[in-house]
């Protein structure tokens, strides 16, 4: 487990501004925490250890604030920043280089048991509070804007905000491969969809107030109606 460890805190020293010190991101990190957790636990579940495994995960969550059961598949390279209040369902997938900020829930929605949580590509960050639902899958190098609920396939390298998510890019071209953990500059689509409105409506006032003069110039008395 050391050098998953070790990976885990490259993650936390290449996307946490605030971490100084490898002994500060072991000591002080809760994700880092958890994710150690969890391993133990997946490998008990594993080997059928059920009860055990719970109760590990059980635990983790007591210490950290960060649920993860025991079944969850996370790739290398996740940092869950922060971390209060996430929770990765049992059969979540998570792929390389995945960034997790506070409050994230990665949920299922079907009672049966079968595949009912999501699947995140490589390099998908999730801002804080979204919450991706339901056996879907979110592409490769794809962000997911904070407070944004995800219950549709997203392609890889968009941007998804909104309630629910709605899939955007970046600047109407797609984004690098790189991860980006930029929260503030996403675009707004039904922003995007009212501003046109607007302008309409601006126009057609001034169309009217236009036609108003002409015919009052013509002595025609327009009479206005109280709305």
């Amino acid at each position: 487990m050391l050098p998953a460890v070790r990976g885990d805190i490259r993650a936390a020293l290449e996307r946490d501004p605030a971490a100084r010190s490898v002994l500060e991101v072991l000591f002080c990190y809760p994700g880092v925490h958890a994710l150690a957790l969890h391993r133990l636990a997946h490998r008990l579940w594993q080997r059928r250890w059920l009860m055990l495994a719970r109760f590990v995960s059980h635990v983790s969550r007591f210490l950290t604030g960060i649920e993860i059961h025991p079944a969850a598949r996370l790739g290398p390279g996740l940092f869950i920043d922060h971390g209060m209040g996430v929770v990765i369902g049992e059969t979540a997938e998570v792929g390389r280089n995945v960034t997790l900020l506070q409050g994230v829930t990665l949920g299922g929605t079907s009672l049966k048991r079968e595949k009912r949580h999501p699947t995140l590509g490589d390099n998908v960050v999730v801002g804080a509070g979204a919450k991706v639902i339901g056996a879907i899958t979110i592409g490769a190098n794809s962000r997911i804007g904070a407070g944004s609920v995800v219950v549709r396939d997203v392609p890889p390298n968009s941007v998804v905000v909104g309630v629910p998510g709605r899939v955007t890019y970046k600047d109407g071209q797609k984004v690098s491969g790189e991860i980006d953990l930029n929260q503030t500059d996403l675009p707004d689509p039904v922003g995007r969809a009212i501003e046109p409105l607007v302008a309409r409506i601006r126009a057609l006032e001034a169309e009217v107030e236009a036609l108003g003069k002409a015919l009052a110039t013509e002595g025609i008395q327009v009479k206005e109606e109280s709305p």
